[in-house]
C-alpha cells in the first residue's frame, strides 16, 4: 500500500479502537488509504470512504476533524476557513453596509406642512420597508449559517493547528451562549412593525411616545449592526489578508465609509431639525394655552374645528417661522431653505452635503445656540469628523503611496546618482549613458526586484516560475535542447536578468569571459579581428534566442579546467535595447561538473555547429582548403599543358613555332600563379598564414570520462 498521499482523520476520544467490537473472521477487511478523495484498499475492490466509516463505526459519530481533512468527510457543516464561508462573509459585509445606509433613511419620514403640522411620507415608508426587509433576510440567513459553521476547538490550538468541531449540537450550544441574541436583535424588523402596526393605531401623546420609541429603535439597531460589522471585517481580513486586494478598491472602501458617516450625520441633522421645530411649536402652544393639545401638530387632524380655531388665534407661524425670534442654531438652514418641507431627493442631498461639509471642516463652521442638545450634537460632529477625516486621509495616503512608492524610490535614486556624477565630474557622454540605463531599467522593471520576489517564494514555486520565464528561451538554443529536464531546471534556476542600452559593450575581444548571455529581446553585433590583425574582420548579428560567451562553456567542459577564465575571441556590442538572461562562470562550472551528460559527443558536435568561435575557425579552414585546392588544380593544369609540348622545331601550331608557344605558356602559367597568390594575399595571404594566425578553438579531452 502507498500511504504517501493518505489523509488522517481525528476522531473524538470515545472513538478509540480498543472500544470497538472485534469483527468476526468472515467480516474482516483491510485498511485503506485515501488517495485523491477515494478509498483504495489492498484488494481489487474500491470502497468509498463514507461506506467504510459507516460499516466500521455504525454507532459512532465524527465530532472533530482537521481543516485539511475536512473535504474527506460527508458533511453538512461549513468550514469557517473555506471558500463558501469567505464568499458569504463578503456578500454579507455588503449587505451590512447597505443596512447601515438604509436605517438612517427612516429619519426622513416626517415632513412639515405649511399649516404647522407633521406627517409621514407614505411612498418613502413603502420603499424603505421593502429594502429593509430584503436586508433583514441576509441577517436571518447569517443566523442559519452560524448554526451550520464549524468552529476551532480552543483546546486544540496549542498544537499549532486547530481542530474543527463539526458536531451540530455543540455548534448550536456555543452559538446560543455567545452571539445568537445579538444577531437576533439585529435581524428583527422592528422599524417596519412600528411603522405599519403600532404607530397608525395610536393617537395623542401616546403616538408621540411611539415616534420616540421608533427613533430610538432605529438608532439602537443601527449601532448594533455597526458593532457586528467590525468582527465581520476582521474575519475577512484574517482569511484573505485584506478587505480589498487592489489599492484603488481599498481607497474606495475608506471613502465609502466616510460618505456613510456623512449620510448618518446628515440624517440625524434633519431629524433633530424636525424635533427642534416641533419643540418650538410646543413651547409657543404651552405659552398661549396651558392645556395645549399636542395632537394639533398631526396633519391628520388638520381639518378639525378645534385645530382650525387654534391655528387662527395662535402666533406660532410668526414665532417659529424662519423670520421668527426662536434660536434654531445649526438647524436654521433647514427652515431657511425649507428642507423639512421639500421632496425626498432634494432634502436628502442637501442633508448629505451638510453632513459631508461638517465632517470635513470638523464642525468649525457650526454656529450653535445655547441649547444643550444642539451643542452636544456639534461636539459629536467635531470628534467624529476629526477621527474619520484623519483615518480617511491616512488610508487614502497609504493606498495611493502603494502605487507611487516605486516612482518615489526611483526619483530618490536618480537624485543620488546625479549628485554622485556631479561630485566625480563625469563627462557629459558618460552621464547620458548612465541616465539612459537608469531610465531603461525603470521602464522595463518598474522598480520591482525580481530576484527578491523569487527568493521569497517556495522552492518549487520559484522553480516553476523560472521554467515559465526561461525554459523556452533555453530550448531555443540547440546546444541545450538535447539536455534532460533536470539539467534545464538547474540552468533556469541560475539565470539572472540583464539589461543593456544601445552602444553597451558587453564583452571585448581578449577580456575574460564572466558569463554566458541568452538574448530575450534586442539585437547585438558580434565581431572579431583575430587579435587586431589588419584586414581581418568576421562579424555576425545576434538576436532573440541566440547566445554568446560560449568560450565559458568550453572552459567548463574541460575535465581539468584552468583557474583563470577563458579570454573572449569576439567583441559583443548592443545595437538596441537588450533584455537577456546571464549564466555566470561559477554557475556554468557547477552545471558542467554536476551533469555529465553535457560531455557527450553529440552535445559536443552540436556545440561546435552553433558556436561563433568554431564557425569562424571552420570558415577560415574551408577558405585555406579552397586556396590549397585551387593551387593544386592550377599546378596540375600547367603540368598537363607542359606534357603536350614536343621538341620538334619543324612543326608549327597556327603558324607559330612550338618552342615559342611553349615558352609563352610557361610565362602565362607563372603569371597566373603569381596573380592567384597575389589575390590570395589580398584575402588574407595564403592558407598557411590563415591557419597559423587563427588558432583552432580549444577542444576538451573527454578520454577521462570515456574510460
Amino acid at each position: 500500500m502507498d500511504f504517501g498521499n493518505s489523509k488522517s482523520v481525528r476522531f473524538q476520544d470515545d472513538l478509540e479502537t480498543a472500544k470497538l467490537a472485534t469483527p468476526k473472521r468472515g467480516n474482516l477487511f483491510k485498511l485503506s488509504s485515501v488517495i485523491s478523495g477515494k478509498q483504495t484498499p489492498e484488494s481489487c475492490m474500491k470502497i468509498p470512504t463514507a461506506k467504510i466509516i459507516g460499516k466500521q463505526f455504525q454507532e459512532k459519530k465524527l465530532l472533530r476533524v482537521f481543516s485539511e481533512d475536512y473535504d474527506v468527510v460527508q458533511k453538512n457543516i461549513l468550514d469557517p476557513r473555506g471558500t463558501v464561508v469567505n464568499r458569504w462573509n463578503k456578500c454579507f459585509l455588503v449587505a451590512c453596509l447597505i443596512s447601515l445606509f438604509v436605517d438612517p433613511l427612516f429619519f426622513y419620514l416626517p415632513e412639515v406642512k405649511e399649516d404647522m403640522c407633521m406627517e409621514a411620507s407614505v411612498p418613502l415608508e413603502i420603499a424603505l420597508t421593502v429594502v429593509r426587509s430584503l436586508v433583514d433576510a441576509f441577517y436571518i440567513i447569517q443566523i442559519f449559517v452560524r448554526f451550520r459553521t464549524a468552529y476551532v476547538a480552543p483546546s486544540s490550538r496549542v498544537f499549532g493547528r486547530g481542530e474543527l468541531v463539526i458536531d451540530s449540537t455543540k455548534i448550536a450550544s456555543r452559538y446560543m451562549h455567545r452571539d445568537f441574541w445579538l444577531d437576533l436583535l439585529a435581524a428583527l424588523p422592528l422599524p417596519q412593525v412600528l411603522i405599519w402596526a403600532a404607530i397608525p393605531c395610536l393617537r395623542g401623546s401616546t403616538m408621540i411616545s411611539a415616534k420616540l420609541i421608533l427613533r430610538f429603535t432605529i438608532i439602537f439597531q443601527f449601532l448594533l449592526r455597526l458593532y457586528l460589522t467590525f468582527p465581520l471585517k476582521s474575519q475577512i481580513t484574517k482569511a484573505t489578508g485584506v478587505v480589498a486586494e487592489a489599492a484603488w478598491a481599498g481607497a474606495a472602501y475608506n471613502l465609502i465609509l466616510f460618505m456613510l458617516a456623512s449620510h448618518v450625520i446628515g440624517s440625524c441633522w434633519y431629524l433633530l431639525a424636525i424635533e427642534r421645530q416641533e419643540h418650538c411649536w410646543k413651547e409657543v402652544c404651552n405659552n398661549e394655552h396651558p392645556n395645549c393639545q399636542y395632537w394639533y401638530f398631526d396633519c391628520r387632524t388638520m381639518y378639525a374645528s378645534n385645530r382650525a380655531a387654534w391655528f387662527k388665534s395662535s402666533k406660532i407661524s410668526a414665532i417659529c417661522g424662519p423670520a421668527g425670534d426662536f434660536q434654531y442654531g445649526i438647524y436654521e438652514d433647514a427652515l431657511t431653505c425649507e428642507v423639512t418641507s421639500s421632496k425626498f431627493f432634494n432634502k436628502y442631498f442637501y442633508c448629505l452635503w451638510w453632513g459631508l461639509r461638517s465632517l470635513s471642516s470638523v464642525g468649525q463652521d457650526l454656529a450653535t445656540s445655547t441649547y444643550y442638545g444642539e451643542n452636544s450634537f456639534a461636539i459629536i460632529i467635531a470628534i467624529v469628523g476629526l477621527v474619520l477625516f484623519a483615518l480617511l486621509i491616512g488610508n487614502l495616503q497609504t493606498c495611493l503611496q502603494s502605487t507611487t512608492v516605486r516612482i518615489e524610490e526611483w526619483r530618490v535614486k536618480r537624485t543620488d546618482t546625479e549628485e554622485w556624477m556631479h561630485h566625480r565630474q563625469l563627462p557629459h557622454e558618460l552621464r547620458e549613458r548612465v541616465r539612459r540605463y537608469d531610465l531603461f531599467k525603470w521602464v522595463t522593471t518598474r522598480g520591482v526586484d525580481e530576484e527578491a520576489i523569487l527568493k521569497g517564494l517556495p522552492l518549487d514555486l520559484g522553480r516553476d516560475i523560472k521554467r515559465h520565464l526561461c525554459l523556452d528561451l533555453v530550448r531555443r538554443v540547440p546546444l541545450f535542447d538535447q539536455m534532460d529536464e533536470c539539467m534545464l531546471d538547474a540552468i533556469c534556476k541560475r539565470l539572472k536578468a540583464v539589461l543593456c542600452t544601445p552602444g553597451t559593450r558587453l564583452v571585448r575581444e581578449g577580456d575574460p569571459v564572466n558569463e554566458m548571455l541568452f538574448i530575450v529581446r534586442g539585437h547585438l553585433d558580434s565581431y572579431t579581428t583575430d587579435g587586431g590583425r589588419t584586414g581581418f574582420l568576421n562579424s555576425c548579428r545576434i538576436g532573440p534566442g541566440d547566445f554568446c560567451g560560449e568560450e565559458l562553456l568550453t572552459w567548463a567542459l574541460d575535465p581539468r579546467p584552468s583557474v583563470s577564465l577563458p579570454s573572449s575571441t569576439r567583441t559583443v556590442t548592443a545595437l538596441s535595447e537588450v533584455e537577456a538572461f546571464a549564466l555566470i562562470a561559477e554557475d556554468v562550472n557547477y552545471v558542467a561538473s554536476r551533469f555529465r551528460k553535457l560531455h557527450s559527443r553529440q552535445i559536443r558536435h552540436t556545440f561546435r555547429s552553433h558556436s561563433h568561435q568554431w564557425r569562424t575557425w571552420a570558415a577560415c579552414f574551408i577558405q585555406a582548403a579552397w586556396f590549397r585546392y585551387k593551387r593544386r588544380k592550377e599546378a596540375a593544369k600547367l603540368k598537363a599543358q607542359e606534357g603536350h609540348v614536343t621538341p620538334s622545331p619543324a612543326i608549327k601550331q597556327n603558324g607559330m613555332p612550338l618552342p615559342q608557344l611553349a615558352s609563352e605558356l610557361a610565362m602565362y602559367a607563372a603569371t597566373l600563379t603569381a596573380s592567384t597568390r597575389k589575390g590570395g594575399s589580398m584575402r588574407d595571404t595564403s592558407e598557411f598564414d590563415i591557419l597559423s594566425s587563427l588558432q583552432k578553438p580549444v577542444e576538451p579531452d573527454f578520454s577521462i570520462d570515456d574510460r
